[in-house]
């Protein structure tokens, strides 16, 4: 049985992920802003900002009372962003690094000493497909996810000798409310992401189920499912191609805004 830490776990994957844990039987505490009380029938709850570093310091006070240690952090918190490179602000480039990087570096940065000490350990960190394949429209986004994935694989690889591992996780569009979080100046991104992921064909328990059995596996990067798997082969099989579809849809996105203005 585990000891897991599910951030941003009150909605969406995050919560796909604390409830696929707990049906194994582990113990999952949920982290989240979102203010939910315990729930006997789902486990306990911390209030978790993790763009604050006292909420992390009180995060593992928590788990060190409670539990003597962690088996499992999972650093999911995060929003939705992006926008054209000419149109979205510095603000919002600040904000998406502050929550979806520096949530992950403040998480690992808490619980490496721990997770050292105790010579065990696994940090998985959700990112997303952006942070493999870099579509047009969405810089900010495209970026700060390649951080997360470029942090774990440096994780991963620190780590190695303490027994600690670390996974990336990098989903294509699911089902999820993520999109309720987009904020900025590019009016453009919304209505597109919104389309895609109400029209995606697997919602956040099915791809839950494909993160866990790709840990089970030992994956260091999990592609869980075939719209990611599809697009990453191709940008390492046939890079023109690749490259000719991103151009295509960033044709597109401008001629959108063409008509837009």
């Amino acid at each position: 049985m585990s000891r897991v830490l599910v951030t941003g776990g009150a909605g969406g994957l995050g919560a796909a992920l604390a409830a696929a844990y707990r049906s194994r039987g582990d113990d999952v505490v949920v982290a989240d802003v979102a203010d939910v009380a315990d729930d006997p029938g789902t486990g306990p709850f911390l209030h978790l900002d993790v763009r604050s570093d006292d909420d992390w310091a009180a995060a593992r006070a928590w788990v060190e009372q409670e539990w003597g240690g962690l088996d499992v952090l999972v650093n999911n918190a995060g929003v939705a962003g992006g926008g054209r490179l000419d149109v979205a602000t510095l603000e919002e480039w600040q904000w998406i690094t502050e929550v979806n990087l520096f949530g992950a570096v403040r998480g690992t940065r808490t619980f490496v000493p721990l997770l050292k000490q105790q010579g065990s350990g696994l940090i998985v960190n959700v990112a997303s497909l952006a942070g493999l394949v870099h579509p047009a429209g969405m810089g900010s986004y495209n970026a700060v996810k390649a951080a997360v994935v470029a942090l774990s694989e440096t994780t991963g690889h620190e780590l190695a000798e303490f027994g600690v591992r670390c996974a990336v996780v990098c989903p294509s569009y699911f089902r999820t409310g993520l999109v309720a979080s987009l904020r900025g100046a590019d009016q453009l991104l919304e209505p597109l992401m919104r389309r895609l992921v109400d029209h995606a064909p697997l919602g956040a328990d099915d791809i839950a189920a494909e993160v866990l059995a790709g840990l089970d596996r030992g994956d260091e990067v999990i592609l869980p499912d075939p719209a990611a798997r599809a697009a990453y082969e191709l940008k390492q099989t046939d890079r023109t191609a690749y490259d000719e579809t991103m151009r295509r849809q960033a044709s597109r996105l401008h001629d959108m805004g063409r008509e837009q203005g």
